[in-house]
């Protein structure tokens, strides 16, 4: 497990930039971990937010120089705005998925051939070599990523919400947004009719030879599945009132919440674990750890400026709120996924960040689309 704490991830970060520019645009096709940033499951927790980390490459490389790490951070920004537009889908998936857990308990075959590939043991050398790689370290590449949904999409013809729970259970960066939609754009139901085929000669070219598989599918048929729905209203947030007495809630969701302490003084904070609702399955050790331990050193980081600090069950919320006498509870607003689904009836001020507020308004179509706008976000970043 990747150490959690706000220091490492700065280190991490320091340790990458002088790679971001043209060197990451050339190397990050290649399975391999030296090629790309690996700081994806610091910003999926927000221990250190895509400000700081577009901020400290733009100090180091021009936009075109670092165009591609650029593009990349902003892919993740742009999934969740399109699923915060379209938060049906999220909740399309989760049926999806029940349907296929069902399918599981009652049909044999489908069983053993699910388990077999969560646990490396299709026979297909580079899947199995990733699905326990995934297991052991919360971790793959985001080429390995593509390829293994491909195949178990096309060459195994499993269920894809199977396959996208699988990752969401072990993936220690695992997103709702991206990982949902990244594995519908695979099976051609993100973008209705495109899909994305896991070809032999690509992964022996991007794995360096290490694997060339035999007998992938040779065609990519595109998933079943209703209409994209249109995008809906872009969300706001809550108003504060300052003379109020306040207190802060604590997700996964946001783990640098200076921003949020800026504007209001806490008498008490709640600090909530939604790990385990990302799946109706156990979720991994190492992602369950690694958030705790992350939401440890935050409130550790800014406990003298949060009060008494009370950990929590979602349900535990409105009793904690009137046994501190609190008028409000804030909280940096939680996209769509499990996080937003444990607090859903809450009375909460959800406060949405500034970059968000930007970007998701731009996410109501396609990338390419969404990439026209990237020029104008970063001029939003202060220097």
């Amino acid at each position: 497990m990747p150490d959690p704490s706000y220091t490492a991830a700065l280190d991490r970060l320091t340790r990458f930039l002088p790679e971001a520019g043209r060197n990451y645009a050339a190397r990050r096709n290649y399975d391999d971990r030296g090629g790309v940033s690996v700081l994806s499951p610091y910003i999926r927790h927000r221990i250190i937010t895509e400000d700081d980390v577009l901020r400290a490459t733009l100090a180091r490389h021009s936009p075109q120089a670092a165009e591609k790490f650029v593009q990349e951070v902003f892919w993740r920004t742009y999934w969740k705005g399109w699923l915060e537009l379209r938060p049906t889908i999220w909740a399309s998936y989760q049926s999806d998925l029940r349907a296929a857990l069902n399918r599981v308990q009652t049909e044999s075959g489908l069983r053993q051939e699910w388990e077999a590939a969560c646990k490396g043991g299709t026979g297909i050398d580079c899947l199995d070599h990733w699905a326990k790689e995934l297991a052991a370290t919360g971790y793959l590449h985001n080429h390995a990523r593509m390829w293994f949904a491909s195949i178990w999409i096309f060459t195994l013809r499993l269920p894809w919400a199977l396959g996208a729970d699988f990752f969401l259970r072990h993936l220690i960066d695992g997103d709702p947004a991206s990982n949902t939609l990244s594995w519908r754009w695979v099976g051609g139901l993100q973008t209705q009719g495109k899909t994305y085929l896991a070809r032999a000669d690509n992964i022996a070219k991007y794995t360096e030879g290490r694997f060339r598989p035999n007998g992938l599918a040779t065609h990519a048929p595109a998933l079943d599945g209703p209409p994209t729905p249109p995008p809906g209203p872009v969300p706001q947030s809550d108003a504060i009132e300052t003379n109020k007495r306040t207190g802060l809630l604590l997700t996964e969701e946001d783990l640098s919440p200076g921003w949020l302490l800026d504007r209001i003084t806490p008498v008490a904070t709640a600090r909530v674990q939604t790990t385990a609702q990302r799946s109706p399955l156990a979720v991994s050790p190492l992602v369950t750890d690694f958030v705790s331990a992350a939401m440890t050193n935050c409130t550790q980081r800014f406990a003298d400026r949060m009060g008494p600090i009370t950990e929590l069950s979602p349900n535990g919320i409105r009793q904690w709120a009137a046994e501190h006498d609190l008028e409000q509870v804030v909280t940096a607003y939680a996209p769509t996924g499990p996080t937003a689904d444990a607090l859903r009836g809450t009375a909460l001020q959800r406060i949405i960040r500034p970059y968000d507020s930007r970007a998701w308004p731009c996410a109501t179509h396609g990338f390419f689309r969404f990439k026209d706008q990237i020029p104008k976000l970063l001029s939003t970043i202060a220097g």
